[in-house]
């Protein structure tokens, strides 16, 4: 029987986000949903996460992170009010969500109470409040939370969290027989659904409706490196129809940038292995969403700055195509963007001269266009490719071209 395992707890408000959607999702697809509370922290613990993730990264990401949240729960018409201190200690609710007469009423209330209301979960009388507006036995589920079979209740989902491959909140497994999927991030309810609709790409929508050209610019950092601005980089045009914007392009040197901001350089190497091994899934899915050919290249990390300066060398106005097949070259075929043979052909492939644009290429002009273009991506405060800006508004990741098109048809 099919079925979604939503793995959460209240600290994150992205699961917050996810909890506010997931009851809708389980009506239209008529699939029940099994909430798991789990102690993030314990995940966290158990993979070498550090406790507070956002403590680890540079302040340009953190920076970002708060704006995007607060634009997530914006788009979703969602209140947001994070309590003083945050992140506060939720093991208490937690047990006491576990200990209630209604696992799933519970677990919204005590949301609310955390992200929509600023209520410290640490405070037993908030969390006890929290069960009784939602008319549940708050006194008794608080009483019952310090149980020693509700403490065990606790420990056990945070390990099987762990055995599912559970790496952050909020994570829903889809279990269907003997397949169990994992999905990441209440931006990620979509392929969810798709997922327990039984269907490995979605029902075409056909083309967007042309909109009139707005006159509005969105530029698009990118690295040649990163497969998902490849990702990105395909749906530009589809970007442009939407919005009746124009994207530029800003090819920055992506491990330049990375050096500056005391980021790995290669930062999926880095990452938890169950981490990793998601994130190498998830290119896969949106290459299936989007309908375009994805292989991981045999040469990684890739080796991209000639790549980069020949981009820059192009005209401006066959920059994109010369951009694509770059991408295609990198991320399909698996060519090897370091060498001039394959340079010189790929030029060609786009009906360009490749003479005048390799002879440019270690040009000091042409080095010192991709080093102002890196660091001006510092100064705005990017951090990682593919990022769009809209004016001074960013987006990080292909992910956001939604919020991105969200946003634009909002302000026309």
């Amino acid at each position: 029987m099919r079925r979604v395992e939503l793995y959460y707890d209240f600290v994150c408000p992205y699961a917050y986000l996810a909890s506010r959607r997931i009851d809708a999702l389980a009506e239209r697809v008529g699939v029940a949903i099994e909430h798991v509370p789990m102690l993030l922290g314990g995940v966290f613990r158990a993979i070498g996460t550090p406790n507070i993730p956002m403590d680890a990264v540079n302040a340009s990401k953190a920076a970002y992170m708060r704006l995007e949240l607060e634009r997530s729960a914006r788009l979703a018409g969602v209140a947001l009010k994070k309590p003083k201190g945050h992140p506060r200690r939720t093991v208490l609710a937690l047990r006491a969500a576990l200990a209630s007469d209604d696992l799933p009423r519970a677990s919204h209330a005590l949301f609310a109470a955390y992200w929509a209301e600023g209520r410290d979960l640490e405070d037993p009388a908030e969390v006890l409040g929290a069960l009784e507006r939602a008319e549940l036995d708050g006194a008794g589920a608080v009483r019952r939370a310090s149980s020693d079979a509700i403490k065990r209740r606790l420990f056990e989902n945070t390990e099987r969290a762990v055995a599912r491959g559970v790496f952050g909140a909020p994570s829903l497994v889809v279990v269907d027989d003997d397949r169990a999927d994992l999905f990441w991030g209440h931006d990620r309810l979509d392929f969810v659904e798709r997922a327990l609709a039984r269907s490995d790409r979605p029902a075409p929508d056909g083309p967007p409706t042309p909109r009139p050209a707005t006159g509005r610019v969105i530029e698009l950092f990118l690295d040649y490196s990163s497969p998902f601005a490849y990702l990105a980089a395909t749906q530009l045009d589809a970007l442009e129809r939407r919005t009746g914007a124009t994207v530029v392009l800003k090819p920055l040197l992506l491990g330049g940038l990375f050096r500056d901001l005391g980021t790995p350089d290669v930062p999926l190497f880095e990452m938890p292995e169950s981490k990793r091994r998601y994130q190498l899934r998830e290119l896969a899915l949106w290459a299936d969403h989007y309908g375009v050919p994805f292989r991981f290249p045999t040469r990684f990390p890739l080796s991209s700055v000639k790549a980069l300066r020949l981009t820059l060398c192009c005209p401006g106005e066959r920059r994109r195509d010369l951009a694509l097949a770059l991408f295609r070259a990198a991320w399909v075929d698996d060519r090897d963007l370091s060498a001039d043979s394959e340079l010189t052909a790929i030029v060609r492939e786009v009906g360009l001269d490749p003479t005048p644009l390799l002879a440019d290429l270690a040009s000091p002009a042409v080095k010192a266009q991709l080093r102002a273009s890196t660091d001006e991506a510092r100064a705005r405060r990017i951090f990682g490719v593919p990022t769009f800006a809209a004016g001074d508004e960013l987006f990080w990741g292909q992910d956001k071209i939604g919020a991105l098109t969200a946003t634009l048809l909002k302000e026309a």
